[in-house]
């Protein structure tokens, strides 16, 4: 699928409403269950932004959003500075086409050049199989599993922990 990579604007903000509102209301991928919507995603956005994080998206020819990934503080104590939480989201037609993994590494590439040294991704234990394989293909480790942290859709869900050092 051809596609290319930008930062997110605000006129992307629906398209990362819906992206993102499929996974809340059809998964347990995200443990957010509050719908989502474009005033939803543009202060997630803006917030990223003043934090000086990267959030991106893939686009196709048309620039229509295929997918995004952004960097969030991981904890807000000064010393957690060059460690981020990663997300990615890919629309459910642009699945399995190679978009998520060069999404992916585009983030890593632009966490790099701003000086992040770790990057923590936190995956739901159920139902996500090709995210931990994609991670761990791009050189994320396995760190811990944490169970029963959520409960979503009258059940319990766990998290993986993965983390991959962007050593400069």
């Amino acid at each position: 699928m051809a596609h290319h990579f930008r930062d997110a604007i605000a006129a992307d903000d629906a398209a990362l409403a819906e992206i993102y509102g499929h996974y809340v209301s059809t998964t347990v991928v995200t443990f957010d269950i509050v719908e989502v919507t474009p005033e939803i995603m543009t202060a997630k956005r803006i917030g990223v932004d003043e934090s000086g994080l990267p959030f991106i998206v893939a686009v196709d020819d048309n620039e229509r959003v295929l997918g995004y990934a952004a960097m969030f503080p991981w904890r807000p104590k000064a010393a957690y500075k060059h460690t981020v939480e990663g997300s990615i989201y890919l629309s459910p037609a642009a699945t399995g086409q190679g978009v998520g993994g060069a999404l992916l590494t585009e983030l890593l590439d632009r966490g790099r050049q701003i000086g992040i040294r770790e990057v923590i991704a936190v995956i739901s234990d159920e139902g996500t199989e090709a995210s931990v394989h994609l991670h761990q293909k791009l050189g994320f480790e396995s760190i811990g599993h944490l169970k029963r942290v959520g409960f979503k859709f009258d059940r319990w869900v766990g998290t993986y922990l993965l983390q991959k050092s962007l050593d400069a």
